[in-house]
């Protein structure tokens, strides 16, 4: 089965998306059109990647026929309401994260597959990534002991960014860079809720967060200790590091997608391939191992993805409620 794409929206994160779909083996994906605000941005995008049906909006593709499963990689503040239309509409759904801006959104759009009965998965592509699966059943398996600590820094100077400073745009780097940070922890700490949660952040003259500081304690005395900065890049820092009473795990630069890491069992790494466009952002062609895991879940006949099911999900949003209301976010979105 080829698994058939609608995109919405024509950004960046669309083109490295659409990019990697088309990356080899290139006979498992198809997209079978593009949606954005306008005809001539879709046209433009339609052109670059060979895309047949480009459409000036986003209903268009919903109505499509053709469409198996709708990619949204549209600006975030229209995650839930376009979702649930896709839904609605009929079609499976991955939707770019941040999924929504509070664990009551997340909550809205996962009801509404429900009634649906349709696929859905918010893309934290990293959960997808060979290297996180592997690590997971390390994990799971009891390979590392009990888990004490984690740690995890992520910082890349975006404070630039129109759609990171403002409010009205769903500003702000605890849904974004920050976000990657939290399910780090979720995942190894298997979604148990942190019995304390302590927060502190950098608010910017428009009152959203440009860093921050989250320490995570859990029943066991294990903690998660989690940076995230927009404002300056930190060398080859973006680093992660699991502590187990057993054993220990280093995932290397780019954590969020990475290539190598030290398990207790040894090193492992995963290849990436090249799509027929240039990625936009590092590691890019790794979005294609979460178009992967839609379409092997959708021929199981699954609603959810096991690599990040809505459990997940709820688990990462339930810590995101919390530090904005610690650091005093009022998000507005």
């Amino acid at each position: 089965m080829v698994l058939r794409w609608g995109i919405c929206g024509a950004g960046l994160i669309s083109s490295d998306f659409v990019s990697a779909l088309l990356a080899p083996p290139s006979d498992v994906h198809q997209v079978v059109c593009i949606g954005a605000s306008s005809k001539q941005k879709a046209q433009s995008f339609a052109d670059k990647f060979g895309i047949k049906t480009a459409y000036g909006s986003y209903e268009e593709v919903a109505k499509d026929p053709n469409v198996d499963v709708v990619y949204i990689g549209v600006i975030h503040i229209h995650h839930v309401a376009m979702s649930k239309q896709m839904l609605k509409a009929g079609k499976n759904v991955l939707c770019e994260k941040p999924m929504g801006a509070s664990l009551a959104q997340v909550l809205e759009v996962q009801q509404v597959a429900k009634e649906c009965k349709k696929l859905f998965m918010e893309a934290i592509w990293s959960r997808c990534n060979p290297i996180y699966r592997k690590i997971k059943e390390e994990v799971r398996a009891g390979n590392l002991g009990e888990i004490k600590h984690v740690q995890a820094h992520f910082f890349v100077p975006i404070d630039k960014v129109d759609r990171i400073a403002k409010p009205e745009l769903g500003g702000g780097a605890v849904h974004d860079i920050g976000l990657y940070t939290i399910q780090l922890a979720t995942m190894i700490f298997n979604n148990e809720k942190p019995v304390k949660i302590t927060a502190d952040a950098t608010l910017s003259n428009q009152g959203v967060d440009m860093d921050g500081c989250i320490t995570l304690t859990y029943k066991n005395g294990g903690r998660a200790v989690l940076v995230y900065s927009t404002l300056f890049q930190a060398g080859k820092n973006n680093t992660a590091t699991i502590y187990g009473t057993k054993g220990t795990v280093e995932i290397g630069a780019n954590f969020w997608c990475p290539l190598e890491a030290s398990l207790p069992s040894g090193k492992i790494s995963n290849e990436i391939s090249n799509g027929p466009v240039p990625y936009n952002f590092p590691f890019s062609g790794g979005l294609r191992f979460e178009a992967d895991c839609i379409k092997r879940s959708i021929e199981a006949g699954r609603f959810e993805c096991s690599e990040v099911t809505f459990a997940d999900s709820q688990a990462i949003y339930q810590i995101v409620d919390e530090v904005v209301k610690q650091i005093g976010m009022d998000p507005k979105w």
